[in-house]
């Protein structure tokens, strides 16, 4: 009889989710281009950054340095006069203007350290800071290059070979589109949930309910049950159409391992959506709530920044919130192709918080229905 209960108010919750079309549209949004978006315009990523070049030496040094700057990092180097790199710059034009000064290559093959000036438009906060390590890192190359272009120079006594592990484009796509999905997953189980505890009460449903032979955990179930499962599959299909189809990023790990993982986090977070639910009054309330957690919950899960970068404080403290261990679970299964032996952690993490989430919202929800009866 329970589960029957439970069942048939979990069908009772979807067909009230299938007539939200404002819910029913954040799913598709939440799913679909949030994570296109997210994947196709990181602010972090150096792309077609626009620089000038003051070539007063007109070495062959010089013309290399030039050469050097091609897409998709920077735009192809516009070659201007002295007296025009201020007032490009000016005009925004240019986010880098560097001058190569007179006798740049005589002073370099004398041994000297001539000095290059790099002017950055530092209104334009991520590609100043990433661009200047790149101008750096070029100009460095291109001089060391050319220096030892001479086939009796010695080597160097050390050479380091990069191998980028798990993603070795350095492709920002890659992180952006499955950190999306994962915040999403998140925010829609939290958001759901509440909503439809939210929507009885302002439809006056919730009063129905009260005077059926059900129990408040019955309740709760069907709406955990029910709102979890519209996350999974559309968490399902965004992985396969979206992150994988559309984007073209490869899955390394389980598909059916990371989905459990989900569900186990789902279990929590929409614990935690029902337990906001029973706090807010009406939705607006609702969703200022919801920034108040979401916020701390996304930027402090190690998703951005990695916990290690973090204050001791603040690491302990979210080692009681579900995203941390989600976020190190999904990564390590969809970049590492981590198997159950090295995450069965984060799911035993998982459970445990989501017991005590689901225990103290029925708590707060059978005092909130026994108030309202």
């Amino acid at each position: 009889m329970v589960l029957s209960n439970i069942w048939n108010l979990g069908i009772k919750e979807l067909r009230s989710l299938s007539r939200d079309p404002i819910l029913a549209g954040l799913i598709l949004y939440a799913f679909t281009l949030a994570i296109y978006v997210a994947a196709t315009a990181l602010p972090e990523s150096l792309n077609k950054a626009a620089i000038a070049i003051v070539d007063e030496d007109r070495s062959p040094l010089s013309a290399r340095i030039v050469d050097a700057f091609y897409p998709p990092y920077f735009l192809r180097p516009s070659l201007i006069d002295q007296s025009q790199m201020d007032a490009r710059m000016d005009a925004g034009l240019d986010t880098f203007a560097l001058d190569i000064p007179p006798n740049f290559q005589r002073d370099v093959l004398a041994g000297k350290s001539p000095t290059l000036q790099l002017n950055v438009d530092a209104t334009r906060m991520t590609q100043a800071f990433t661009g200047s390590g790149y101008i750096q890192s070029i100009v460095n190359r291109e001089v060391t290059a050319f220096v030892q272009r001479d086939a009796h120079a010695e080597p160097l006594p050390v050479e380091l070979v990069l191998r980028a592990r798990f993603n070795p484009a350095l492709s920002e796509m890659w992180f952006g589109s499955v950190m999306e999905l994962i915040n999403n997953i998140t925010m829609l189980a939290i958001i759901l949930t509440g909503a439809a505890l939210i929507r009885e009460r302002e439809h006056g449903t919730i009063e129905h309910l009260l005077v059926m032979p059900v129990t408040p955990f019955e309740i709760m179930a069907a709406k955990l049950w029910s709102m979890a499962l519209v996350v999974l599959v559309a968490c399902s299909i965004s992985l396969f159409f979206v992150i994988d189809g559309i984007l073209g990023v490869p899955i390394q790990g389980s598909v059916p391992l990371f989905l459990t993982g989900a569900l186990f986090h789902l279990f929590a977070v929409t614990s935690m959506g029902i337990f906001l639910g029973t706090l807010a009054r009406s939705m607006p309330q609702f969703g200022l709530l919801i920034i108040l957690i979401l916020v701390p919950l996304e930027m402090l899960s190690g998703g951005m920044t990695p916990r290690e970068s973090m204050p001791d404080g603040v690491r302990y403290l979210m080692l009681a919130a579900p995203t941390t261990h989600f976020v190190a679970m999904a990564q390590a299964i969809l970049y590492r192709g981590a198997g159950l032996s090295v995450v069965w952690p984060q799911f035993l993490a998982l459970l445990i918080i989501g017991s005590v989430l689901f225990t103290y919202a029925l708590a707060r929800f059978r005092s909130t229905i026994s108030r309202m009866a």
